[in-house]
């Protein structure tokens, strides 16, 4: 019988130091009903972003940004408003790339609330594989690239890059010494 009531005991606890544990974690996230509408058309936005990116369409790129977009990255330094992103986009296209395929993708929607460490709002972050070629022949290289898009009224309004820059280099033939 004690042997029943202490594995009841310990049963109990770590049941209810699971739940704290995981309400804890998650207290900025936000995952009701009501958001999984925002959640479906904040992810139907990026898509079609990223389709833009691949088909260099910088018209669609230019009507899923926000006039107020802000995009960082992949340096701690890189910013761009939404006409030097566009514009830089244009030259790149013109100039360096060939193309740019997401060879595959997985997005995710979530809800961030107010707190003290976090950006509240919509955001959707994109995991992907890309493939660029460039016009001079060099590469392709191939690259894991995260990005983070903060969603408002339909629109990015903010996005975050990160990818691994020396890896890029290094498949161009650059060294470091």
């Amino acid at each position: 019988m004690k042997q029943l009531i202490l594995f009841s005991l310990i049963t109990a606890c770590l049941i209810s130091c699971k739940s704290s544990v995981e309400n804890s974690s998650n207290e900025n996230l936000v995952t009701s009903n009501e958001n999984l509408v925002n959640s479906k058309e904040n992810l139907a936005i990026v898509k079609k972003y990223l389709l833009a990116v691949e088909n260099n369409d910088t018209a669609t790129m230019d009507s899923l940004m926000a006039d107020n977009y802000k995009g960082y990255g992949p340096s701690i330094g890189d910013s761009a408003s939404k006409m030097e992103a566009l514009e830089n986009w244009k030259y790149n296209m013109t100039n360096f790339y060939e193309s740019i395929k997401y060879t595959r993708y997985q997005n995710i929607a979530v809800t961030v609330k107010e707190g003290e460490e976090a950006e509240p709002g919509e955001w959707v972050s994109n995991w992907a594989y890309c493939t660029i070629k460039y016009k001079d022949g060099r590469g392709p290289v191939y690259v894991w690239v995260n990005a983070v898009y903060k969603i408002e009224n339909g629109k990015i309004v903010k996005s975050r890059t990160f990818y691994n820059e020396a890896d890029v280099l290094r498949q161009l033939g650059y060294h470091v010494q």
